[in-house]
């Protein structure tokens, strides 16, 4: 789907966030990517074959502090 130069990486790359948005609805709280997958703010993705993969943020910052 990517026609950047330098391509972005595909839905199954470990590093599949780091495509670029082509769709942003943040009053939805997702965006597309071009590679095909949707990104939803609390990190959890939808890729395009359906599958899921579960929010995956770390800590609060808050929680860090000691």
């Amino acid at each position: 789907m990517c026609s950047h130069q330098t391509p972005c990486p595909s839905a199954e790359a470990t590093d599949r966030d780091a495509a670029r948005v082509v769709a942003c609805f943040p009053e939805q709280g997702w965006s597309l990517l071009c590679n095909g997958v949707i990104l939803f703010e609390d990190t959890g993705e939808l890729l395009p074959d359906g599958r899921t993969i579960a929010p995956h943020r770390g800590p609060a910052r808050h929680a860090l502090a000691a």
